[in-house]
């Protein structure tokens, strides 16, 4: 199962925002391999949850694991039959570890978004 993490400028901790977040980390349950990619939406003009989510859905994800999700990234995600569950604190490893362990809360509501607030 792949997984994807938004990661942060420093490219070791989970991103506060999913759209914008300047890569994503992508993990694989079987292997145990990690890729992390640029996020092509972090720098959209709008519309950069959608966009992003359309990445993650491009790339084969089943989950994301993430602190917070808008409304128009969440119902692509939706759509894909993507889960999504909340993250805790910034350690990429530790939500990793607490997902495996069924220990994150699953994501079904999503906010309105930031539309251009930060």
């Amino acid at each position: 199962m792949k997984i994807a993490i938004p990661v942060d400028e420093t490219k070791n901790a989970v991103c506060v925002s999913f759209g914008r977040a300047p890569y994503f980390l992508f993990y694989d349950t079987q292997s145990g391999a990690s890729d992390l990619a640029v996020n092509p939406a972090a720098e959209a003009e709008g519309g950069a949850g959608p966009k992003a989510a359309q990445f993650i859905v491009d790339s084969g994800t089943a989950v994301v694991l993430t602190p917070r999700c808008g409304e128009n990234a969440g119902n692509v995600l939706q759509a894909a039959e993507i889960a999504v569950f909340k993250s805790v604190g910034t350690s990429i490893e530790e939500n990793l570890t607490a997902f495996q362990e069924k220990k994150l809360e699953e994501l079904t509501s999503f906010h309105a978004g930031f539309h251009g607030h930060q």
